[in-house]
């Protein structure tokens, strides 16, 4: 498998998608930045007044000395943010009882209102990351995201707690296309597949690790009050991040500082009123019953067709949010469509068996949380392994990966099934375990080829867009799965035995169009000798 790849793309050193010539030329100002000012041999300095990051970092041969450092900073900010998409799910009772004004409508709103808020600012917040500097962006996103956890945390009721999760969500949006953009920022060659090998680590194990988390604090302080820990968890992650970011994080060169970017306002608002009207009637699918919701489907569409009018029109003459150029780029566009169907399958998965493991076997928050260690553990091994391998196997990595999730998927509905009762967890540790491992090989490798031929100018916006389509895919899959799950409920007396097997099924369908996707693209690029590579 690891033959004849074609010789790697360099984006850092000579981008190959077409982009504004404003791009180009800040490339041949930054390459004229003395080498001693681009790679300081001490941390960087803290320049709170100036600090945007740079680009020039990966345009010459030297690497940043502080880059893994500034990594593990980059995870520890985007692992918070990561780690409350699920460690709410299990502290949704714990609210239920605890917090007043808490209505079965204002829970639903606790989580759909966070995943609308995310999807919103990923592209605007990258491209704000890209014009304006990764550093700053970053430590207001962090920022942002502590004081709305706090805000949280202290609720009297439940508006102020949705209207916090809102700001979370916006927070959450604005840091997590500044990780991405830094990894590619700061990583080239292998070292950036090990570097999204590790991101991915931390998207699996958050994202499965949540439930354990949130059930232990909630064991720890009580049912009535252990949900505030939930988000009193984020602070002190969330300021120790900030406080070393100043330190480790890169700045930018004198010569970008003085660069003026182009915003593109009309842009950004097609490109949200987009978002937000797609993810909606997914995200209240439940609460909303009026087939009347689905207009807004029609209504993103042309918001969306206006959008890529206006972006061609803005683009000639000035910096779009979106170079839909981008697009053109078979590795990129396949590997925003491959996140988006599979993060529909992958995301359902925790929020079905959490409710089927509290509700239907009336597991405890901390018990329900321990069932998925093993695909914690599993994902966050093959995330580092495939994050070291992709650029000797490109994206059939990526077909293995989503062949052993489809294997792992399919025997949690057969235990399901067969051996649905009070020692369920222990019958789920082997399916999802290999689950775990199929999805490490899959989200990191994806991510790494999906943003190899984007130029590292471009990378917050084009890594908010991967982001986009992974929570579009996720609203999708969650109301998917969930409307087959409720419906089966509802008509089999409440039966989870029946109920989680078909709702999973259908996130089964989604990674199967994940993997034709993957095979696909290995296939093209055998025959037209264009396989993605790092």
């Amino acid at each position: 498998m690891a033959a004849e790849h074609r010789r790697p793309v360099e984006p850092d050193a000579a981008p190959t998608v077409p982009h504004h010539p404003a791009l180009h030329a800040a490339t041949t100002e930054q390459s004229s930045v003395p080498q001693a000012e681009q790679h300081p041999t001490e941390p960087h300095p803290d320049t709170s007044d100036t600090d945007t990051d740079t680009d020039t970092d990966t345009d010459t041969d030297q690497p940043d000395p502080n880059r893994w450092k500034a990594l593990i900073i980059c995870l520890l900010g985007g692992g918070i943010v990561l780690l409350d998409v699920s460690i709410v799910n299990v502290a949704l009772q714990s609210i239920s009882s605890g917090l007043t004004g808490a209505t079965p409508e204002a829970v639903q709103w606790i989580l759909s209102g966070y995943a609308l808020a995310f999807g919103l600012l990923l592209v605007p917040g990258g491209r704000l990351g890209d014009a304006s500097g990764r550093r700053r962006m970053f430590v207001i996103g962090v920022g942002l995201f502590t004081l709305a956890s706090a805000l949280c945390g202290f609720a009297p009721n439940g508006l102020v707690l949705v209207i916090a999760r809102l700001v979370q969500g916006l927070a959450g949006g604005l840091l997590t296309p500044q990780v991405t953009a830094l990894i590619q920022q700061l990583f080239r060659g292998k070292e950036r597949g090990t570097a999204f090998g590790l991101f991915g680590a931390t998207v699996g194990i958050a994202t499965a690790i949540g439930p354990l988390v949130g059930g232990l604090l909630i064991t720890a302080f009580g049912t009535e009050n252990g949900w505030r820990f939930v988000f009193f968890v984020n602070l002190p992650v969330g300021l120790v991040t900030i406080l070393l970011a100043f330190r480790y994080l890169p700045a930018t060169a004198g010569s970008e500082r003085s660069r003026k970017h182009d915003f593109d306002p009309v842009g950004i608002l097609l490109l949200g009123a987009a978002v937000v009207a797609l993810l909606l009637p997914f995200v209240q699918s439940e609460q909303w019953k009026s087939n009347a919701k689905w207009w807004l489907v029609v209504a993103a569409v042309v918001f969306a067709v206006l959008f890529v009018l206006w972006e061609r029109r803005y683009g000639r003459t000035k910096e779009p949010v979106v170079d839909l150029g981008l697009f053109r780029r078979r590795s990129f566009s396949l590997g925003v469509g491959l996140a988006t169907v599979y993060f529909a399958g992958f995301t359902p998965l925790f929020f079905v068996l959490t409710l089927a493991l509290q509700s239907g076997l009336h597991y405890s928050a901390l018990l329900a949380g321990l069932a998925s260690v093993p695909f914690a553990i599993g994902s966050g091994i093959a995330s580092t392994v495939g994050g070291r391998v992709v650029h000797r196997f490109g994206r059939e990595l990526i077909v293995v990966g989503t062949v052993l999730v489809l294997i792992g998927l399919g025997a949690v509905i057969w235990v399901v099934a067969n051996h649905y009762g009070p020692d369920l967890g222990w019958w789920l540790v082997l399916p999802l375990l290999v689950a775990g491992i199929g999805s490490g090989l899959t989200i990191s490798p994806n991510q790494t080829l999906t943003l190899s031929e984007v130029p590292v100018q471009q990378g917050g916006s084009a890594g908010g867009l991967i982001q986009v389509g992974a929570r579009v895919g996720s609203a999708i899959g969650i109301a998917a799965v969930g409307s087959v799950f409720y419906s089966t409920l509802a008509s089999s007396d409440g039966d989870y035995a029946q109920g989680l097997p078909l709702g999973l099924g259908v996130s089964l369908v989604f990674v199967a169009a994940a993997l034709v996707a993957g095979v696909v693209d290995v296939v093209v690029g055998k025959v037209h000798g264009t396989e993605a590579s790092v």
